[in-house]
């Protein structure tokens, strides 16, 4: 197998020989678990912008990588943190995705396609109040219920910041579910993900905001499909699953700790909603399948060696986990450059990608490790590394 030498901390270089990939069953069968991946999106690095202000998106890459998922018999999790939500992507060019990935799900058979709808064109501040929230929400589900979409219901910073107590938090999510037309997902996204959630529904400590949560979903089930929780805490996510209503799904957020979630006990399981789908998808999809067709320990033997690698891409600070999802697709062919909207290439270091790299390797995650070698000899070439 190919070889190259990679950074290691202490600024030494060490060859790294690449490993045989595993080879991924694509499904034979419909899953049993709904399984989303929060998607992520292709830049356009030729367009004549500033990339940290005007995002730029190559649509026609973008749209192949959802079509590569559906292939997978994945969901589109579209327009949510993954594809850079609020972090270079702008609500403008979110609708615009939606738009065009529901129009896609649509061509290609009825692809399942969710998408967020949040508050991200509201800026908080001290002028901000609980109704300038709700309205801000009611513009962008309505776009989403327009362009045919299902709606994710994205946790917002400007309630965060408007919110005096759980109160709030029911005033908005109890007027907003009453209008929508089907039931949505709720997305409890932690301050882990967005320093500016913190203390969403109401309390900093979790078990006290679980309560407003469940409260909130309780008064409205009817128009709740699920949630997803993005907490990195399992028990948390157990918990908040046990105390569901009935009906109402729990989706998996917890890229640390999926496949015991998604596998579930004897007391329920939860589907998923991940961002670490994107990076792994030919594995999620064969695990999944694999479970689907009774065969517990071939899910965990598949999923097992996927936990290193997603524990490393989304590493402390959570939020710069995007960088490692690109890079995946950038070693795996999937996108021709290692460039993303607001510059974010950049928010991890040259040690961080090595590591990657290795960690993919031992999940036979590198499909043509050929191929992955030499665009990792570009980014190390960029920075200084020739070898």
């Amino acid at each position: 197998m190919a070889t190259i030498v990679l950074p290691v901390a202490g600024g030494r270089l060490e060859p790294f020989r690449t490993s045989q990939p595993r080879a991924f069953a694509r499904p034979t069968r419909p899953f049993d678990r709904i399984a989303f991946s929060a998607a992520h999106v292709v830049c356009d690095p030729l367009a004549d912008v500033d990339p940290w202000l005007v995002p730029a998106i190559d649509w026609d890459a973008t749209l192949r990588f959802r079509s590569h998922l559906w292939s997978l018999g994945l969901g589109v999790a579209e327009a949510m943190d993954t594809a850079q939500r609020g972090m270079g992507l702008d609500w403008p060019t979110s609708l615009e995705l939606i738009r065009r990935s529901v129009a896609l799900a649509r061509a290609e058979g009825g692809r399942l396609v969710a998408c967020g709808a949040g508050t991200d064109h509201l800026a908080p501040g001290p002028g901000v109040g609980i109704d300038e929230v709700v309205a801000a929400y009611e513009e962008q589900c309505g776009a989403v219920e327009a362009a045919g979409g299902r709606i994710i219901l994205m946790a917002s910073r400007a309630l965060a910041a408007a919110a005096r107590s759980p109160d709030d938090y029911h005033r908005v999510y109890g007027r907003i579910l009453r209008q929508v037309r089907e039931p949505v997902i709720i997305h409890w996204l932690g301050e882990m993900f967005d320093p500016a959630l913190e203390g969403y529904w109401g309390s900093r400590d979790h078990w006290k905001a679980m309560d407003a949560c469940v409260e909130a979903i309780a008064a409205n089930a009817a128009k709740v499909d699920g949630i997803k929780v993005s907490l990195l805490d399992k028990d948390k996510e157990v918990v908040l699953r046990r105390r569901l209503p009935a009906g109402v799904r729990m989706y998996s957020g917890d890229d640390f700790n999926y496949p015991e979630l998604i596998e579930g006990d004897a007391l329920g399981h939860s589907h998923a909603l991940l961002g670490i789908f994107d990076a792994i998808a030919p594995a999620a999809s064969a695990a999944l399948d694999a479970l689907a067709g009774g065969d517990v320990a071939a899910y965990r033997a598949i999923l097992a060696p996927t936990v290193p690698l997603s524990r490393h891409v989304f590493r402390a600070p959570t939020r710069f986990y995007k960088t490692g999802v690109v890079f995946m697709a950038y070693l795996n062919g999937l996108q021709s450059h290692f460039a993303m909207v607001g510059g974010q290439q950049g928010a991890r270091s040259l040690l961080h990608l090595a590591e990657l790299f290795r960690l993919a390797d031992a999940a036979g995650l590198l499909a043509d490790p050929d191929l992955a070698c030499a665009r990792m000899r570009r980014v190390l070439a960029v920075h200084g590394v020739e070898g």
